[in-house]
């Protein structure tokens, strides 16, 4: 590893599991609909980058505890919970459900950590990484609900908690949230409506388990597409922002917008199934290739921002 490399490595914030986040929602997308190769191929390259930013995660815990502290109290730390969720979720689909629950415990135990320092350092007037409080929760609600049927219905009911718990800390993030962010943010502002999205993704897998029956079920129902909606209109605000004002600069903080778009799609497939709205199946589908071409494009600015080996000349 070169000067430049080691350098651009060690500074890498922890944003960076938003790759993994937007890999990760993105395989589960394509596996929604049938499209296996692919939704596998990317798994296989979520896994890949998760094991390259735990090792970094571990070495920065071991060899630079003052940064890893100082790191572990910001809203972004807690993408390390979300991308092992989604990361879980995604082989718990495939029925490697006891890696899948050795992810969940895992990031339930980190999840614990993290959120009790990152809330007692909120502040006024915060970017889109904010609702990463939200999302983090709920991404722990999601696996616990995939993994109901091998695990039996108080998973569920646990997960019922954190999806509530999710929906709070959403609105504690609302009110911290930096609103001029829609239209200058350098790419997590779509967090906002990602939040929403993985809520209603929340609320149809705990649908699908079928523990629920009743004013409870349809409760449940109503709600979830209740989020859906609102984050729907989150998609097409921040969408419009970006139309009348491009920021087209490479940030690391652009794989917060794809993971969004991702999820939103995600969101639309399984609500379309477990609350029985067969347009929304038309819907998330067109929204996944869009979510797909912008992590296409995100891919190949980011491996354009990769540090160049430097070529000495030949006689020199």
């Amino acid at each position: 590893m070169n000067e430049r490399t080691a350098r651009w490595w060690a500074e890498l914030p922890p944003a960076a599991g938003a790759a993994v986040m937007a890999t990760g929602i993105i395989s589960v997308g394509f596996h929604l609909t049938g499209r296996e190769t692919v939704s596998r191929t990317l798994l296989g390259l979520a896994g890949a980058l998760w094991l390259l930013l735990a090792f970094d995660f571990a070495t920065r815990l071991l060899h630079s505890r003052p940064r890893w502290a100082a790191e572990a109290d910001t809203p972004p730390a807690l993408t390390a919970v979300a991308a092992t969720t989604v990361l879980g979720a995604r082989v718990a689909l495939i029925d490697w459900t006891h890696l899948a629950a050795v992810l969940l415990a895992g990031s339930a135990v980190l999840w614990a950590v993290l959120l009790a320092a990152v809330l007692t350092h909120l502040r006024g007037s915060m970017p889109g990484g904010v609702f990463l409080i939200c999302v983090a929760t709920e991404a722990l609600a999601v696996l616990g609900a995939i993994l109901t049927p091998s695990a039996g219905d108080w998973l569920a009911r646990t997960s019922l908690v954190f999806f509530v718990l999710g929906l709070l800390l959403y609105l504690v993030a609302l009110v911290r949230f930096d609103f001029g962010q829609i239209g200058a943010g350098a790419g997590d502002q779509w967090v906002a409506g990602g939040a929403m999205a993985i809520s209603a993704l929340a609320g149809s897998t705990l649908l699908a388990t079928g523990v629920w029956t009743g004013v409870t079920h349809t409760s449940l129902r109503g709600l979830t597409l209740f989020l859906l909606v609102v984050d729907l209109v989150w998609y097409v605000v921040l969408l419009l922002a970006e139309l009348l004002r491009p920021r087209l600069d490479y940030d690391v903080r652009r794989w917060a917008t794809v993971f969004p778009m991702g999820m939103t799609a995600a969101a639309c497939l399984s609500t379309s199934t477990a609350a029985a709205v067969d347009w929304l199946d038309t819907l998330g589908q067109v929204l996944l290739w869009t979510a797909a071409a912008a992590w296409l494009v995100t891919l190949g600015a980011t491996v354009r921002a990769l540090p160049r080996r430097t070529v000495t000349p030949r006689g020199t």
